[in-house]
């Protein structure tokens, strides 16, 4: 057998004697090789590929590999990835049909319906996973899934679980933030943008989500968080409609003059919003 030079360093470093040691060890050393090869590969295509270049990767080698289900999860993955949930849905419920599935497959095919707003689909595969089965991506969904139904002590639940289940829970407690925010609970939900922002200070949703709360309790002043000047006049223009439609207006045309000299270039949503207010429009 022939092998490159880079090749054998490899297999040197997995103990063998060299390029001399006996076939049968030469033969599982390079197959552990493309193996430790190809999972590298694939990781490659899942997060930092072009995600087309992704779906055509997998695609053609789960056409190689037709009984495989590796492939078939990339796929899936990829096209998720790439925007084309429906696509996904179908991809992720061949990869649930295959012998070899795993509740987590049926976890990430719950993630891609409700990215088609398919969220009865969702709770039913939600349904049908193990109890045993405890994972962030799992009680995220189903809290998800019971801010949908209105059911809120149960997404509390599953948002306080997931929260305690990953080591960067910044995106989970900002969206039982935005829970809190929609179910009217604008200091709780106020605290949770706050967290949200200890653990990812540059989160800027989290930062806007912290400023509507704080608006929606008439306080009009921005919080003490980092922010660059675009942020600020941002956040600014966000007080601004929150004073406007408490009929708050004085304070929010005041807020939207902030917005317009805060910001580093031309702020035309601002501008035009003060525009509409001296005209004598608040709406």
């Amino acid at each position: 057998m022939r092998l490159t030079i880079r090749s054998c360093a490899a297999l040197l470093a997995l103990g063998l004697a060299g390029c001399g040691a006996p076939d049968g060890e030469v033969a599982r050393a390079v197959g552990d090789l493309r193996e430790a090869r190809d999972a590298d590969l694939n990781e490659i295509m899942l997060t930092v590929a072009d995600p087309a270049e992704s779906i055509a990767y997998f695609r053609r080698l789960a056409a190689q590999e037709p009984a495989a289900i590796a492939p078939r999860r990339g796929l899936a993955t990829s096209l998720v990835r790439a925007g084309q949930a429906r696509e996904g849905v179908a991809a992720w419920r061949e990869v649930t049909a295959h012998p070899e599935a795993r509740p987590a497959d049926s976890v990430e095919l719950a993630d891609a319906l409700i990215r088609t707003n398919d969220w009865d689909a969702a709770e039913q595969v939600l349904d049908a996973v193990p109890p045993t089965f405890e994972t962030f991506q799992r009680y995220r969904l189903e809290a998800m899934v019971a801010d949908s139904n209105e059911e809120w002590s149960r997404a509390d639940s599953f948002y306080e679980t997931a929260v305690g289940l990953t080591t960067t829970p910044a995106g989970a407690l900002n969206n039982w933030g935005y829970s809190k925010l929609t179910r009217g609970d604008y200091a709780g939900a106020e605290r949770l943008f706050t967290d949200a922002l200890r653990q990812e200070p540059g989160l800027f949703t989290a930062k806007n989500n912290l400023v509507l709360a704080r608006g929606a309790q008439r306080n009009y002043k921005l919080p003490a968080i980092p922010l660059d000047q675009t942020e600020r006049a941002q956040l600014l223009h966000t007080l601004a409609l929150a004073a406007i439609k408490q009929n708050d207006v004085a304070i929010g045309r005041d807020l939207l003059r902030d917005a317009v000299d805060t910001h580093p270039q031309h702020f035309e949503e601002a501008a035009r919003a003060l525009r509409a207010l001296d005209g004598g429009a608040t709406n």
